[in-house]
């Protein structure tokens, strides 16, 4: 207890909070444009808690310098969370990922909402559709949250996914690309990669890289 400083230790103690409350309030805009935050759920070395999918066709899923490398398969290649149950509403999913080869798309990311499941789509299409799959059995081709967005090989894109029980939000490198509302919607994914479920990132006749995979549990 510092009850009994003097006064004036008492004044540099309140200046000094309110330079670390204003460095914190920093550090948490920037959490915001891309830092990962929340339960990290790729360990960097190994595959724990994760499995290949079972794609028919699925290329090699490998280890490489920290990644988690998806091989070029025939026609899907991904990995599904073999873990512990994640929530099914008021999360946020966060990853980084690039295409390192192919022209499809480089992260299919399927994802818990509610009783369904639903998938990101990243780069699909011929390389630049990105959406939802699916929206009241509308795929992410065709729906309302379809969008074209040009990737670069090799790049690294920040990901982000919140579900809440009133709606899905996407981001793409801190920018909002996606809100879909879930009242009065239909909820669920292609027949193709139901193995991704309750959790998984896959790719399409493409080679990717996955890391900085993580959960945050919301309020």
């Amino acid at each position: 207890m510092r009850t009994h400083r003097p006064c004036f230790f008492q004044s540099k103690t309140t200046a000094l909070t309110i330079i670390v409350v204003l460095a914190g309030g920093i550090t948490a805009g920037s959490q915001t444009l891309g830092t990962p935050a929340g339960e990290p759920l790729f360990d960097g070395k190994t595959l724990t808690n994760w499995q290949p999918s079972k794609f028919h066709g699925q290329g090699t899923v490998t280890i490489e310098n920290g990644d988690i490398i998806l091989g070029s398969g025939k026609d899907l290649t991904g990995i599904t969370w073999s873990g512990s149950a994640l929530p099914n509403t008021n999360y946020e999913l966060t990853l980084q990922a690039r295409r390192l080869e192919g022209r499809d798309f480089f992260a299919g990311v399927t994802f818990p909402v509610g009783d369904s499941f639903c998938s990101l789509i990243l780069g699909g299409w011929g390389g630049t559709m990105v959406g939802l799959s699916s929206i009241n059995g509308i795929d992410a081709s065709e729906n309302s949250t379809s969008q074209s967005i040009d990737f670069e090989m090799q790049r690294w894109y920040d990901i982000r996914i919140r579900v809440t029980p009133e709606k899905i939000d996407s981001w793409l490198d801190g920018k909002h690309i996606i809100e879909q509302p879930l009242k009065g919607n239909q909820i669920s994914v292609r027949i193709e990669v139901e193995p991704s479920q309750p959790l998984g990132i896959a790719s399409w006749r493409t080679k990717a890289g996955l890391k900085d995979i993580r959960l945050r549990r919301l309020n």
